[in-house]
């Protein structure tokens, strides 16, 4: 059986904290297929731990979880995280305003994942990609799909430059269902979405070159208020990849 040290103990404990984390650059994925993942994907994985090797007690002082996984992977994360496209190529992207929840942001790497959406970029002010709600939501889409932190209104401001899209969700826009949309196979296209308690901000908004509304049904009986970010993003990208070419 492996010996851990207490000092490696305390160093891998000590990534729960964003600021341990941000003074590594490492972070910590927990479960048999999340570790598996992180050792195919091109991220750098300084170490794993498996319950076999180590012991169960040893399990349960690393991990990060109420229920300790059977492995823990320490991995590091990429350096280019905070650098996004210059010029964006044609695709789709999602441009993440704010998002603050671990879930929900987790929840759209793996909606992003699902549709074929290679590349997110979020604002600077969205919830830490390696925070462990947010890794262990994306149920390992964290290591295919590109993610990157950027100027988000720079980011628009190059979409349509390069002739693109930049759409968003208002509840002041017109159908989705009745409008064309561009899904991006010639030039590059955004899909805005906005902040869980505010929307989209003042800012983005401003460079939003299509509003978009996703009507309740019956459309003369709306229940809800609005639609939880994820779940939006998941209707909204959903149709968009129902008008490529089959």
């Amino acid at each position: 059986m492996a010996q851990l040290s207490n000092k490696e103990i305390r160093s891998i404990k000590a990534l729960a904290s964003k600021k341990f984390r941000d003074e590594t650059g490492l972070f910590v994925v927990e479960g048999d297929k999340m570790v598996q993942e992180a050792l195919d994907s091109r991220f750098e994985v300084t170490a794993v731990y498996r319950r076999d090797e180590i012991g169960a007690e040893a399990m349960a002082r690393i991990s990060q979880l109420s229920s300790p996984s059977p492995s823990l992977a320490v991995v590091r994360r990429p350096a280019d995280i905070d650098d996004g496209p210059a010029v964006p190529v044609p695709g789709l992207y999602l441009a993440l305003d704010s998002i603050r929840d671990p879930g929900n942001l987790g929840t759209i790497l793996r909606i992003a994942d699902w549709f074929g959406i290679r590349s997110v970029l979020a604002s600077r002010d969205t919830v830490e990609l390696f925070n462990p709600k947010v890794v262990q939501a994306t149920m390992g889409a964290i290591f295919r799909v590109d993610f990157h932190y950027v100027d988000l209104q720079e980011f628009a401001t190059a979409v349509l430059k390069q002739g693109g899209k930049v759409y968003g969700t208002f509840l002041d826009g017109s159908d989705m269902y009745s409008r064309d949309l561009d899904p991006g196979l010639d030039r590059p296209v955004a899909v805005v979405i906005g902040n869980e308690a505010n929307g989209i901000s003042a800012g983005m908004e401003a460079l939003v070159s299509d509003r978009l509304y996703i009507p309740p049904y019956p459309a003369d009986e709306p229940g809800s208020e609005s639609l939880n970010a994820a779940v939006a993003t998941a209707i909204t990208v959903a149709e968009f990849r129902r008008r490529l070419p089959r």
